[in-house]
């Protein structure tokens, strides 16, 4: 999944119709650029494919005096859909990245689903951790360099972490905090 992708969606679903220019300047002022590595040409790339895919259409232009018109795009049917099933691969992903991309756009979703897929998402975490942790005892093995265990036990800590924070975020949610699509 491309959090780029999702991210493009998710403020194209906020703001439309819009530009191009104007989901690049609302992904700034989010310092997206912070948590994601979304840039300039990602987001405009992920324009150019979702129109050609018909995730977008082109819903007129809006006129500039200082240039040519900017295009103003929409979501379609088939936008709000790929939306949706981005949000739930966000949702329950142990990548950084995606993850932050799903909880940012997660109020779009009634709160009863973005807690099951979170719960799922924790689920996940856990269990990378606990693999992780069962390796190492048997690390340094022949061929890995003496610090093997250090990098274990560094990511088996980090989604730990993630499992503890995930389990926050449950509860905030579940305590009726945030505004959810009901």
């Amino acid at each position: 999944m491309s959090a780029v992708r999702l991210l493009v969606l998710g403020v194209m679903r906020l703001r439309q119709p819009t530009y191009g220019y104007a989901v690049r300047r609302e992904l700034l002022s989010w310092r997206a650029e912070t948590w994601t590595n979304v840039k300039p040409g990602s987001i405009y790339h992920a324009l150019k494919q979702l129109t050609q895919e018909g995730k977008l259409s082109a819903y007129g232009t809006e006129g500039s005096s200082q240039g040519p018109g900017r295009t103003l795009f929409q979501l379609t049917d088939e936008g709000e859909a790929e939306f949706r099933k981005l949000m739930d691969e966000a949702l329950v992903s142990i990548d950084m990245e995606e993850l932050g991309a799903g909880i940012a756009f997660m109020d779009a979703l009634p709160r009863a689903h973005v807690i099951e897929k979170l719960r799922e998402q924790r689920r996940r975490s856990e269990e990378v951790r606990t693999d992780l942790l069962e390796m190492i005892p048997d690390f340094p093995g022949r061929g890995e360099p003496p610090h093997a265990t250090d990098l274990l036990e560094l990511w088996s800590s980090v989604f730990g972490n993630l499992a503890g924070w995930t389990d926050g975020m449950v509860a905030r949610l579940e305590a009726g905090e945030y505004r959810m699509s009901e």
